[in-house]
C-alpha cells in the first residue's frame, strides 16, 4: 500500500467522521427539539441507527466508484478531492450552516478530475447528470410535498383530539420516525466514502475495477460515521431544530418520516443524494401546512443558497486541492 494510499484512507474516515458530525441535526434535531429525547439519548440513538444503516447495502458506493469518473486516475486526485470536501464541510459548519456532505464530496471529486486531465472528457457527464443533478433538485422538493401533505392529513385527522394526547402519541411515534431517518443517513451519506475508499483501492491496483465495496471498508466507515454522530453537531442543529419553523411531535414525526422515505427510495437507485436538503425541505413541508408565513423563508433562503454554491464551490477547491499537490507529486 503505498503513502499516498495511506493518506487517502486517513483523509476518507476524517470526511466520514465531519459527515457523522455534520449531518447529526438531520436525524435528531427535531426529537430534541420537541423534547421527545434528550440530547445524549438521542445522539445514542441516531449513532446506532447510523452504523445499521451503512451497512445494509452499496447502491450509492458504487456509484461514487464507478459512475462519475471515466478515465484512470492517480491515487492523489481521489485524496485532493476528499480534502477539498473536508475544508467546504468545516467552513459551513463553522457558519452553522446545513450544507450537503455529498455534493461537497461529489464536487469536490469533479473539479478534481477536470484539473487533472485539464478537460471535461474525464467526467460521465450523464451518470452525473441523472444520479447527482436530478436527485439534487427532485429529492427535496418530494420531501417538500409529502411532508405537506402529510402534515394536512394528520391535521384533519386529529384536529377532534386534545392537544397534550395528540403530543403524546407521537411523541413515541417520533422514536420511531427518528431511528428511520438515521438509518436511511447511514444507508446513504456513509457509502459515499465507501464508495471513495473503493475508488482509490482499485486505482491503486489493490482491487478489481469490477469489485464490490470490501467488508472491511464497510465496517470502518459505519464505525466512523457512528462515531462523528456521537459527537454531535449542535451549531448545525439549532438551525434545523426551530430556525426554520416551529415544530411540534406531530410536525416533527412527518418530516422525519418523510425525509427517511425519500433518501431510503433514492439510496435504493444509487442516488447519493443530500440527507440535510431533503430534512430541510420537509421541515418547511411541514411548517407550510400550518401556514406559509409560519415558515421563516429567510433562514430557508440562505439553505437553498448553499444548496445550489455548494457543488460548484466544492469544484473549486477540489481542483485546487489537486493543481497544488500535484506541484509536490509530479
Amino acid at each position: 500500500m503505498s503513502t499516498i494510499l495511506v493518506f487517502v484512507l486517513i483523509f476518507a474516515l476524517i470526511f466520514e467522521f465531519i459527515n457523522g458530525f455534520h449531518d447529526t441535526a438531520n436525524a435528531i434535531a427535531t426529537t430534541v427539539y420537541t423534547r421527545t429525547l434528550s440530547v445524549g439519548k438521542a445522539i445514542v440513538l441516531a449513532s446506532g441507527m447510523n452504523f445499521l444503516g451503512a451497512l445494509v447495502s452499496e447502491n450509492v458506493a458504487k456509484t461514487i466508484t464507478a459512475g462519475i469518473v471515466s478515465v484512470p486516475i492517480e491515487e492523489y486526485v481521489v485524496m485532493a478531492a476528499l480534502i477539498g470536501a473536508i475544508i467546504w464541510n468545516l467552513f459551513t459548519w463553522w457558519r452553522s450552516i446545513p450544507s450537503s456532505s455529498s455534493h461537497a464530496l461529489i464536487g469536490s471529486l469533479i473539479g478534481a478530475v477536470i484539473v487533472y486531465t485539464l478537460g471535461i472528457e474525464g467526467i460521465k457527464w450523464e451518470g452525473v447528470l441523472n444520479k447527482i443533478i436530478i436527485p439534487l433538485f427532485t429529492s427535496p422538493i418530494l420531501g417538500f410535498f409529502l411532508a405537506y401533505v402529510l402534515m394536512k392529513l394528520i391535521n384533519r385527522a386529529f384536529q377532534r383530539f386534545a392537544r397534550n394526547k395528540v403530543n403524546r402519541v407521537f411523541k413515541r411515534l417520533q422514536l420511531l420516525s427518528a431511528a428511520f431517518v438515521a438509518f436511511s443517513h447511514g444507508n446513504n451519506d456513509a457509502q459515499k466514502t465507501m464508495g471513495i475508499i473503493t475508488l482509490a483501492l482499485i486505482t491503486g491496483g489493490l482491487l478489481p475495477a469490477d469489485a464490490g465495496v470490501p467488508i472491511w471498508v464497510k465496517i470502518i466507515c459505519a464505525g466512523t460515521i457512528a462515531a462523528g454522530t456521537a459527537i454531535g453537531g449542535w451549531k448545525i442543529m439549532k438551525t434545523m431544530g426551530g430556525g426554520v419553523t416551529k415544530l411540534s411531535p406531530s410536525s416533527g414525526f412527518v418530516a422525519q418520516t418523510t425525509a427517511a422515505a425519500v433518501i431510503e427510495s433514492m439510496s435504493f437507485i444509487g442516488a447519493p443524494i443530500s440527507t440535510t436538503q431533503v430534512i430541510s425541505s420537509a421541515v418547511m413541508g411541514v411548517g407550510s401546512a400550518k401556514r406559509l408565513s409560519s415558515v421563516k423563508w429567510k433562514v430557508a433562503g440562505d439553505i437553498a443558497i448553499t444548496w445550489v454554491v455548494t457543488l460548484p464551490a466544492a469544484m473549486i477547491l477540489g481542483g485546487l486541492s489537486v493543481f497544488i499537490i500535484k506541484l509536490f507529486v509530479s
